[in-house]
C-alpha cells in the first residue's frame, strides 16, 4: 500500500471534564521526525501521543497539535502562600511603624499581593488524562492515515503510468538500435565514395571491422534491459500488500537515470538522442513522486 508523507488529520474528544482537539500535519522528510505543540502542563503525555502516530506514519515531518479546553474547575486550585503572606504583613506592619503612616492593613489589600494567591492547575490523574488524550490523537491519526492513503493511490497510478511511458521508449530504442549499425554501415561507405570516387576499390572487410567496431560502442543493450527491469522493480514494490520502501523506490530512480544518461551518451543516433531526452523527462516527474512516498 503506497501511502503519502504529505497529509492532515483532525479530531475532537470529549471526556466530560475537557475538550481536546488535535490536529496533525506531515510533509516529505527524509525520517520520521515528530514535533508536538501543547499545554505544557501535559507535557508528560508527549512521548504517548508521538508513540500513537508513529503508529501509522513511519517517515515525514509530522507536526502534532494538541488543544485542551476545561470545561470544568475540577483541574484549578487555588493556592495559598501563608509563609509569604506573613512576610507581607510583617514587613508592611515595619513600614508602617518606621515611617507614621496611619491606616490597616486589610485582608483584600494583602490577597492580592504578588504571589500570596495563585490559581494553579491541578492535574492529578496523569493516566486519565492521557487516555482522553490518546483518543483524540488516535482519531486524528487515522483520518490523517486515510488522507495519505488516498494521496498515495494518486502517485502510485502517475507513477506506474509514467512507467509504462519509459517502457515504450525502451521498445523504441531497440527498434532503432537494431537499425542504426547498418545505417552506419551504409554512411561510411558513401562517404569513403565521396572522398576517393569509384577509381579504388572499397576492402568490404574494413567497412565491416569499422562497422562492428561502431556496433561495440554504441550498443546500449545493458542498459536498456536495466532499465526495463527496474521499471518491473518499481511496478512489484508498488503492487505489494505490504506497505512499499519510499527510500529504496528512490534509488532505483537514481538508477534509471543513470541508465539513461549512459544511453544516450553512447548513442550516435539522433533518433534516440531525442528519445532519451523524452524518457529523462519520465524520469525526473517519477522522482519528484517517489519524494513524496513514505
Amino acid at each position: 500500500m503506497v501511502k503519502s508523507m504529505t497529509g492532515f488529520g483532525r479530531s475532537e474528544y470529549s471526556d466530560g471534564k475537557r475538550n481536546i482537539t488535535v490536529e496533525i500535519k506531515s510533509v516529505n522528510h527524509r525520517y520520521c521526525d515528530i514535533s508536538v505543540k501543547m499545554p505544557r502542563r501535559y507535557s508528560f503525555a508527549e512521548e504517548k501521543i508521538k508513540s500513537i502516530v508513529k503508529e501509522t506514519a513511519k517517515r515525514g515531518k509530522i507536526d502534532v497539535s494538541v488543544m485542551v479546553e476545561n470545561i470544568t474547575e475540577d483541574d484549578t486550585n487555588i493556592k495559598l502562600n501563608t509563609s509569604l503572606a506573613k512576610q507581607y504583613c510583617e514587613r508592611l506592619t515595619e513600614l508602617k511603624e518606621t515611617f507614621g503612616v496611619e491606616g490597616e492593613i486589610t485582608l483584600e489589600f494583602l490577597s492580592g499581593l504578588p504571589d500570596v494567591m495563585k490559581a494553579a492547575p491541578d492535574v492529578e490523574d496523569e493516566e486519565e488524562i492521557i487516555g482522553s488524550m490518546s483518543a483524540a490523537v488516535k482519531e486524528a491519526a487515522k483520518n490523517h492515515d486515510t488522507m495519505r492513503i488516498t494521496e498515495g493511490k494518486k502517485l502510485a497510478e502517475d507513477i506506474i503510468k509514467r512507467g509504462r511511458i519509459i517502457a515504450g521508449y525502451v521498445d523504441e530504442i531497440n527498434e532503432i538500435s537494431d537499425k542504426v549499425t547498418a545505417m552506419y554501415k551504409d554512411k561510411l561507405r558513401d562517404r569513403i565514395k565521396e572522398l576517393i570516387g569509384n577509381s579504388v576499390e572499397i576492402p568490404e572487410e574494413r567497412i565491416i571491422t569499422e562497422a562492428a567496431i561502431f556496433a561495440d560502442k554504441s550498443n546500449v543493450t545493458e542498459e536498456l534491459v536495466r532499465l526495463d527491469s527496474h521499471i518491473k522493480q518499481i511496478e512489484d514494490i508498488i503492487g505489494r500488500s505490504s506497505q512499499p520502501d519510499g527510500k529504496k523506490l528512490d534509488f532505483i530512480v537514481q538508477e534509471m537515470n543513470r541508465e539513461a544518461n549512459t544511453t544516450g551518451s553512447k548513442s550516435a543516433d539522433l533518433g534516440i538522442t531525442n528519445i532519451v531526452v523524452e524518457m529523462k523527462s519520465e524520469i525526473e516527474k517519477i522522482r519528484e513522486q517517489v519524494q513524496n512516498i513514505e
